[in-house]
């Protein structure tokens, strides 16, 4: 047995009532069993609450100055801070009232007892509660353990930021034993908190959650797609140049521009700001210092206004992504752009990689006799010219 398991930690509960009597009595049926903080009003006992992160238990009275009971519960319940919100709380009341016992428990006490009750009661039923919640943290942790160890959040789908920056050290140590770039993105949801307050934290996750399957739907099998915060998507992309990177974001951001949601009949639009980042450009150190270089300008581009692809440079725009391409016009650059799911800038410039690869096309017709259709080929490559059509919009349902 453990130095622990001789010396358990002892429960602390914080008794919130304004008579001095009646703490005095709690805490003497408390004492040796319960280690106790007392406060002499309900926001006296809040501030106590949210300063002491030891504190396990609230007992509390209703009628008090400043803040009653039911408001502090009410703060309680309503806190964002998850140790504060899930916190047990039994309300204490002068008598038996079934109208103030069947609100505490709607606005969600877990007991309702009177002032009257006997220490051996008081006690059983402290320690019934302080077990329940020492079960329930314990389940909690054992939850956060186990996505940790996961690759996939069972939330989103996507990869967890755990394994995002496993496999990507992975990735950035290949990266450097063959003198290859990695790139990495930062998708920011444009003015998330208003679509959280116009439409309501359900249509929101909605949003995200379609968001989250369009970067699966996009990204090549090799690329690792995660959600860091509930506006924030990070894309790892192994093998991929700048110009690549920033030619995928600027799709995406166009993309998102054009996609029209509904919700019960009504239209939503958003748009995205993507902060891009690659190693041959600043640096191989860390792919949470890769990651974090993208967040920075995503940050960057959303203080500009939003709906922008930001790089080292500033903002992208298409002319930026052209000029870079008339200059990489290889086939081996035309051969990445594919890889990446560039195929629409690679048909934009198909005359000019077809008149690249006539030579050995000509050549493997003359030796193998397979059919090549040059003719047709050369009669293209004359005739057309990049292609501009582009979509007027996408509907989607959220």
């Amino acid at each position: 047995m453990s130095a622990d398991d001789d010396n358990p930690t002892i429960t602390k509960v914080l008794v919130v009532d304004d008579s001095r009597m009646v703490r005095a009595s709690l805490i003497k049926h408390l004492r040796g069993r319960f280690e106790v903080r007392e406060e002499t009003d309900g926001e006296a006992g809040w501030q106590t609450l949210l300063v002491d992160p030891s504190i396990q238990l609230v007992l509390t009275d209703i009628g008090m100055p400043r803040l009653d009971g039911f408001g502090l519960l009410e703060r309680i319940r309503s806190s964002k801070v998850a140790r504060v919100h899930d916190i047990p709380v039994i309300i204490i009341s002068g008598d038996e009232d079934d109208a103030a016992r069947e609100r505490a428990i709607k606005m969600g006490a877990n007991d309702f007892i009177t002032k009257g009750i006997g220490g051996v009661e008081l006690i059983a039923r402290l320690e019934s509660l302080s077990r329940l919640a020492q079960t329930q943290r314990e389940l909690e942790a054992s939850r956060a353990a186990l996505a940790s160890q996961s690759p996939l959040d069972p939330a989103s789908g996507l990869a967890t930021e755990a394994y995002l920056n496993v496999h990507g050290e992975q990735e950035m140590a290949l990266a450097r034993r063959h003198q290859a770039d990695i790139s990495a993105m930062v998708i920011e949801i444009d003015h998330y908190e208003q679509l959280v307050e116009w439409h309501g934290a359900h249509v929101a996750q909605l949003i995200t959650r379609k968001l989250s399957k369009i970067l699966s739907s996009k990204v090549r099998k090799e690329d690792t797609v995660a959600q860091l915060a509930p506006a924030q998507f990070a894309v790892l992309s192994p093998s991929t140049d700048p110009l690549g990177c920033c030619a995928f974001a600027l799709r995406m951001q166009r993309a998102m521009e054009k996609l029209v949601m509904t919700y019960r009949e009504e239209r939503i639009r958003i748009s995205v700001t993507i902060g891009v980042a690659s190693s041959s450009i600043d640096g191989m150190q860390t792919v949470s210092h890769l990651v974090g270089v993208a967040a920075g300008r995503a940050q960057a581009g959303k203080a500009a206004g939003g709906n922008r692809v930001v790089n080292d440079q500033g903002e992208v725009d298409q002319t930026m992504v052209d000029r870079y391409m008339k200059q990489l016009i290889s086939i081996d650059h035309a051969l990445l752009q594919i890889r990446i799911g560039a195929a629409d800038e690679v048909a934009d410039r198909l005359p000019e990689v077809i008149t690249t690869l006539l030579p050995l096309l000509e050549l493997i017709e003359s030796r193998v006799h397979c059919g090549i259709p040059l003719g047709a080929l050369k009669k293209y490559d004359k005739e057309s010219g990049p292609g501009n059509d582009e979509a007027e919009g996408t509907r989607t349902s959220a």
